[in-house]
C-alpha cells in the first residue's frame, strides 16, 4: 500500500495584530509624554512693559512717476539728476529730527529712478526709507 505524502503548512506568525498594538502604544506614549524646555543656561529675563508710544517720523514722500519725473512733498520737479533730489530732500528735512523719505513710484517707473531716491536720501543724511504701497483690492 502506497501512502501519500503529505505536505504539511509551516506555521507563521501574523504580525500584523502585533503591529497595531505597537501603534497603539505608540500614540498612547506620543500623547502622554511632557516635554519640558532644556536651558543651558539658568538665566532671568528682564520685565518689559509697553513704553510710551514714539512720534511718528517727519515723512518727506517722493513721487516717481513712468515717465522720470520726481515730486517733492507735492513740489513737482520735473526730469532732474540726482543732485536737485538731494538738495530739495536736504531743505524738506531741515529742522527736523526723526525724518524718512517715502518712495511713491509708480508701477511702471524705471528701477534706475527709485534708484536715483535712494541715492539722493543717503546723500541728504535721511537714514530712514520706506516704499508706499497699495492695499490689493478684497484684503
Amino acid at each position: 500500500m502506497k501512502f501519500r505524502i503529505r505536505h504539511r503548512e509551516e506555521p507563521e506568525i501574523n504580525l500584523i495584530p502585533f503591529i497595531d498594538v505597537l501603534l497603539v502604544v505608540l500614540i498612547f506614549l506620543m500623547l502622554t509624554t511632557t516635554f519640558s524646555p532644556h536651558t543651558a543656561l539658568q538665566i532671568r529675563l528682564p520685565q518689559a512693559g509697553q513704553g510710551p508710544a514714539k512720534a511718528a517720523p517727519f515723512e518727506i514722500v517722493v513721487a516717481v512717476s513712468p515717465d522720470g519725473r520726481y515730486a517733492v512733498n507735492g513740489v513737482t520737479l520735473g526730469a532732474v539728476g540726482v543732485e536737485p533730489l538731494v538738495s530739495h530732500i536736504r531743505s524738506e528735512a531741515q529742522g527736523h529730527k526723526d525724518v524718512q523719505v517715502v518712495v511713491a513710484a509708480d508701477a511702471l517707473a524705471p528701477h534706475q529712478l527709485v534708484m536715483n531716491v535712494l541715492d539722493a536720501a543717503k546723500r541728504a543724511g535721511v537714514p530712514k526709507l520706506a516704499f508706499a504701497a497699495q492695499q490689493e483690492q478684497g484684503r
